[in-house]
């Protein structure tokens, strides 16, 4: 035994470590079994076959049978030891995979480039952020983990080498090879982020390959179409170019890519590509850095490999007309191990046979690169090679958590380059009227749609500069965002001439947020920033980082990224500005915030659809919220059963009895911290009127709190109709407004003014309910909406505009509806029949909110689920919201809390609870600190401060009849709500 591991030992001496020497890489746990099989599997070859494993042919899924055939026969007939794939789709690689490994003799070594996952390759789009965006990221643990993610990838398809990471350090913003693949321009950055992705790659096991070496950032010619000549000294490279490779080499860097360059300071013959030079494969990179991993070839295919195949002789290079071969074999002499993209495989066995049969190539030389080769084989796992399945491989390789990570990559990598008077994050949003002009080649919809969330944003274009500036001048804010295409990470990145004028001049005449969706060298050609307020980085034009960069704006998310290298003279390598987040509602994924995706779309889905198919309600807008970030928001149905406009994100609903905890509730509180009333004030102190009534003693909080023996409804438009007909009497309406009929119950029809104080009037004489005891009751909210509005001498519709809704960003919130929106943004709610005879669209559905104008304290606003959920977010953050305070955290407590629980009666003091016993408003399976309200129209709006979430549903259940509710007989706002708790995962 002693004797088997000194045996063991000697094999590996040159290969092994001490404690001062640099690792091998290759050499796995279990080394006897490794050794073992390496030596069994390189005795049982040929001399030809083991020159095959020096060779890793490139292959493309998508090129047909006839391609598979001829790799198929490189297989068989040379013994290659791996394949490099290419283009293709992911299913198509596997089933090729699968075909080429059964042909091979011993497995093959499956590579590729998969910088940014394998998506970027397989169906061109990209899994993970390039490099450059990387480099903004402060947090390492993320770049790991992409890394590791990357690698879960590879292995999905059967890939055991990622060439990857790029370690290059871009020192030349012209480079147009590396550019976005570079992780920047300071070689500690650099390093750090490549260790990271490194280490998280080869922990999932996949093994990593840096590149490109001795380092390719300060080039500014492509290296696939020539060959570049870099012409920095030795001492330079040695200090900053080999800076990252030193270290990752010490971490278990497992091979490297040479790189194809001309680098004639380092002593080698000018013109000879690196990947040719034996002083940087073998002297440099394995003595002296002391490199044991595996070493690949750049593509040996490209320009400039072929003009030098032979030692120069009397510093004279010797040429040849056919090099077929002669490249491989000079690369291997050189020292590299793995022969990449060779332009003839069988003439370069050959040559390199011809060299061993000749002496010129030794046995053990050989064995060193073939026995490497084999090592790695043995540690990403192919002794034990069994086919991969390739059924479902698109699902495995465009995973949820995958996303999930590029979003938080996003979040972390933007960078605020200027913040002039901290105009960002866009605050005090009822002073703003924002403009959103494009520049750039590619679409900015993402971007625009997002913004749209958080205030009213509209886009502004013209042909010419001086129709764009006369549009902007009814604007104080212009959002300007620059996207240009994010196909691929070579793609242009500049403003041109016209862009950059056209940018200068609407900075000169406005406040201008100036968002770049580029890669940064984007700024190198600014000759000012003076008049731009604000200049954000944002990378890439991918739809993530449009939304994220839109919700950094308003302050959803807070800022953290540092430009990972200098452009221009405005902004240097590590610049950014930094600021929290201001509670406004972000929006991603619902596995970023613990909830499960999958189990969450496939049951509200079901629900949803279910309920419109069912004619329960032609369309419904539905948003799940936790923790502050907008998870589910999707769309169902129609604004009619004629199906002729789908619901859109856009459309506004009646919200019906929402407009109790959406409009007078809100301006109570505020009432209450102002010290103008308490919650027992009593009615008649609010309104003299009531003094000498039944209802003089009534105080806020009993009212409020549905415990006041108040009638739950009176039909004040029954005494406005005929007797007979049933239709509105003249007495009482016109057809227009005609001086005293100017109150707008619907299209064409006019109310008498003065019937308003008959309907106070009845409130105030009609009588109470025998009992004490719960009893839902619109009256309150007449009531209250009238001291509100005698208090501040101004309409309720305008009050909550003004103190709410203005300075939350919620813009499609409002009372009468028409005067703001297209009726093909409204939705209908009823075709009506019993008072106002015709379609009630765009108007008020409750009768006596329609008798007030379309403005009550109990029904009456519009809005949207997103609008809805911004005010039930800050209800659930105590009252905070975007940056600002508009309640106490005490009020919320106060008001959200069932004062009379003991007495059986659920309610807080305006907003509904959950049940106290078997049957009520909610799923029965939220905390009974969570609180909200439903609608008559189907709507439905609720929060649970002890699980973070909100949750929102609007509907339309009144069209075209109000009479059945199926929505609340076959319990679906409940039945979604329980299925929202059933889909949470921490």
């Amino acid at each position: 035994m002693q004797r088997i591991t000194l045996i063991i030992f000697l094999f590996f001496s040159s290969l092994s470590f001490s404690q001062e020497d640099t690792p091998n890489p290759l050499l796995t746990e279990d080394i006897e079994a490794q050794q073992k099989w390496v030596d069994s599997v390189y005795n049982s070859m040929t001399v030809k076959e083991r020159i095959g494993q020096l060779f890793m042919v490139q292959a493309f899924s998508n090129k047909g049978f006839k391609h598979e055939n001829e790799i198929a026969a490189l297989v068989k007939q040379y013994g290659i030891g791996g394949v490099i794939y290419s283009k293709g789709g992911p299913t198509r690689q596997v089933k090729m995979n699968n075909n080429l490994q059964s042909e091979s003799k011993i497995p093959l070594l499956i590579g590729m480039d998969a910088e940014w996952g394998l998506s970027m390759r397989l169906d061109s789009t990209y899994a993970f952020p390039w490099n450059m965006t990387l480099g903004a990221v402060s947090d390492h643990k993320l770049v790991e983990q992409t890394g590791y993610q990357i690698g879960e990838h590879c292995k999905r398809v059967g890939v055991h080498f990622n060439f990857a990471p790029v370690v290059d350090i871009n020192t030349n913003p012209k480079n147009p090879i590396i550019g976005n693949r570079s992780f920047g321009e300071d070689k500690d950055n650099v390093t750090s982020k490549a260790s990271a992705f490194m280490k998280g790659m080869q922990s999932a096991g996949v093994l990593a390959n840096a590149k490109h070496f001795p380092g390719h950032g300060d080039t500014d010619v492509d290296s696939h179409k020539t060959l570049p000549t870099v012409s920095f000294t030795k001492k330079r490279i040695d200090s900053v170019e080999l800076y990252p490779y030193r270290k990752l080499i010490k971490e278990g860097l497992s091979s490297v890519m040479v790189a194809h360059l001309n680098i004639p300071e380092l002593g080698i013959q000018n013109g000879l590509p690196t990947s040719l030079s034996k002083y940087v494969v073998t002297d440099l990179l394995k003595k002296e850095l002391g490199f044991k991993g595996l070493i690949f070839t750049d593509a040996l295919t490209m320009k400039g490999a072929a003009d030098f195949v032979e030692p120069a002789i009397d510093g004279v290079a010797k040429k040849k007309m056919d090099t077929r071969g002669e490249i491989d074999l000079m690369a291997f002499k050189a020292g590299n191990d793995v022969m990449l993209m060779s332009e003839n495989v069988p003439k370069g066995i050959e040559k390199i046979f011809k060299a061993f049969e000749k002496g010129d190539i030794s046995e053990e030389r050989l064995a060193h690169s073939v026995k490497k080769i084999l090592m790695a084989k043995y540690k990403v796992g192919l002794q034990d090679y069994k086919p991969l399945p390739y059924y479902g491989v698109h699902g495995d390789i465009n995973r949820v958590e995958d996303d999930v990570l590029y979003g938080k990559l996003f979040e972390e990598a933007i960078t605020v380059l200027k913040n002039k008077n901290s105009i960002l994050p866009l605050r005090n949003l009822e002073t703003k009227k924002i403009a959103y002009v494009t520049l750039g080649d590619d679409k900015g919809s993402d971007f625009y749609n997002e913004l749209k969330k958080y205030t009213k944003v509209h886009r502004v274009s013209a042909e010419s500069l001086n129709d764009l500036l006369e549009k902007l001048k009814n604007y104080n804010t212009v959002v300007i965002g620059f996207h240009k295409s994010n196909a691929n990470p070579w793609k242009s990145y500049k403003f041109s001439t016209k862009e950059l004028t056209w940018l200068y001049e609407i900075a000169r005449t406005n406040t201008v947020v100036l968002d770049v969706f580029a890669r940064p060298y984007a700024l190198m050609d600014f000759s000012t920033i003076e008049n731009i307020e604000a200049v954000v980085m944002s990378y890439q034009n991918s739809t993530i980082s449009q939304q994220k960069s839109a919700q950094l704006l308003f302050g959803a998310i807070g800022v953290k990224g540092k430009l990972p290298v200098s452009a221009g003279q405005y902004f240097q390598y590590g610049q950014g500005e930094t600021y929290n987040a201001l509670n406004n509602l972000s929006y991603g994924l619902p596995e970023s915030v613990g909830v499960d995706s999958k189990l969450l779309n496939f049951k509200l889905d079901s629900i949803a659809n279910y309920a419109v198919n069912e004619k329960m309600t032609p369309g419904i807008q539905l948003l799940v919220a936790r923790k502050g970030k907008v998870i589910y928001n999707k769309n169902f149905g129609y604004h009619t059963y004629s199906k002729k406009n789908k619901v859109d994100f856009d459309d506004v609903y009646d919200v019906a009895s929402l407009t109790k905890i959406m409009s007078t509730l809100p301006l109570i509180m505020e009432l209450q911290e102002n010290n103008v009333l308490s919650l027992n004030t009593k009615i008649s102190k609010l309104l003299p009127e009531y003094k000498g009534t039944n209802k003089e003693n009534i105080t806020i909080k009993q009212m409020l709190s549905h415990y006041a023996r108040l009638k739950p409804w009176i039909p004040f438009y029954a005494k406005t109709l005929d007797t007979i007909t049933k239709k509105p009497l003249k007495k009482w309406y016109r057809n227009s407004r005609i001086g005293a009929y100017n109150v707008e119950v619907t299209d064409n029809l006019f109310m008498r003014k003065d019937y308003k104080d008959s309907i106070h009037d009845i409130i105030k004489e009609t009588g109470l309910l025998s009992t004490l005891r719960y009893r839902y009751s619109d009256l309150p909210y007449y009531i209250l909406k009238k001291y509100i509005e005698k208090y501040h001498d101004k309409g309720l519709d305008e009050l909550i505009q003004d103190h709410i809704y203005q300075s939350l960003g919620a813009n499609y919130t409002t009372y009468k509806p028409r005067d703001k929106f297209s009726l093909k943004d409204i939705v209908p709610t009823e075709v009506d029949d019993y008072f106002r005879y015709q379609k009630v669209h765009g108007y008020v559905h409750d009768m006596g909110a329609a008798m007030q104008n379309g403005v009550g304290g109990h029904a009456g606003v519009f809005s949207n689920a997103n609008d809805v959920a911004k005010l039930m977010q800050m209800y659930l953050q105590n009252g905070f919201y975007g940056g600002k305070r508009y309640f106490k955290t005490e009020t919320l407590a106060q008001f959200t809390k069932c004062h009379y629980c003991h007495r059986d009666n659920r309610r807080g003091i305006g907003f509904d609870k959950p049940q106290l016993g078997d049957v009520g408003p909610t799923c029965g399976c939220i905390s009974m600190t969570s609180f909200g309200h439903s609608g008559f129209t189907g709507t439905y709006a609720w929060a649970d401060p002890e699980e973070e979430i909100v949750y929102v549903f609007l509907a339309n259940r009144t069209y075209p009849k109000a009479g059945k509710n199926r929505l609340l007989r076959e319990n679906i706002r409940t039945e979604i709500q329980r299925y929202i708790y059933e889909a949470i995962i921490d």
